[in-house]
């Protein structure tokens, strides 16, 4: 017995959403990547202030109100940043190294995790500091005081993820499996940087 199709826009909303973004991400790559990107550095941001808020309520000391600005330099940091640089390296990395390389998937996970992390953790802090208004000795204290241990739990972290990232997620997703990711990882970071 055949199957009647549903016309799409009949669909359940998640559906036409998926159909929307993979739409978008076809004819706006970067900056579908870089909206995405965005919106989750955000969000991200705004989580670990509900979990410090959380964690200042059990230990019943005051709660802080959340901070928009803060919210708002990290979807800065997405949209300018995290998209369009994540969006070119994925890219690259296609041309640079092959699946054809016998050895890719270790050249890959190397690149990006010797070169391209702790660079970007750099642009990060940098980044952040000059959205903060802040100087340059604000800058080296945060790097001294926090960078090598940010850059030890990115690798920690991260590496199973692009591991699997890099080498088995279709490159037109990366950026978003990694945007997943760093909902939570904008969480840390915005709590090792206080």
């Amino acid at each position: 017995m055949p199957v009647a199709s549903v016309p799409i826009r009949e669909a359940r909303i998640p559906f036409r959403l998926l159909q929307q973004y993979l739409f978008l991400l076809k004819t706006y790559p970067i900056l579908t990547k870089s909206v995405t990107s965005g919106i989750l550095s955000s969000l991200g941001n705004l989580l670990s202030q509900f979990l410090e808020a959380n964690k200042s309520a059990k230990n019943g000391k005051p709660v802080k109100e959340i901070d928009r600005a803060a919210a708002t330099r990290y979807a800065i940091f997405g949209l300018f940043l995290t998209g369009p640089l994540s969006h070119y390296f994925y890219q690259l990395m296609e041309v640079w190294m092959p699946t054809t390389d016998p050895y890719y998937i270790v050249k890959r996970l190397l690149l990006d995790r010797l070169i391209f992390a702790p660079v970007f953790l750099f642009i990060f802090y940098l980044v952040m500091n000059t959205l903060e208004s802040k100087g340059l000795a604000d800058l080296k204290n945060k790097l001294e005081d926090t960078y090598w241990t940010a850059l030890k739990m990115n690798w920690k972290v991260w590496t199973p993820f692009q591991f699997i990232n890099i080498n088995f997620v279709p490159v037109q997703f990366r950026v978003l499996f990694a945007n997943g990711v760093a909902l939570f990882w904008y969480a840390y970071l915005a709590s090792v940087r206080k």
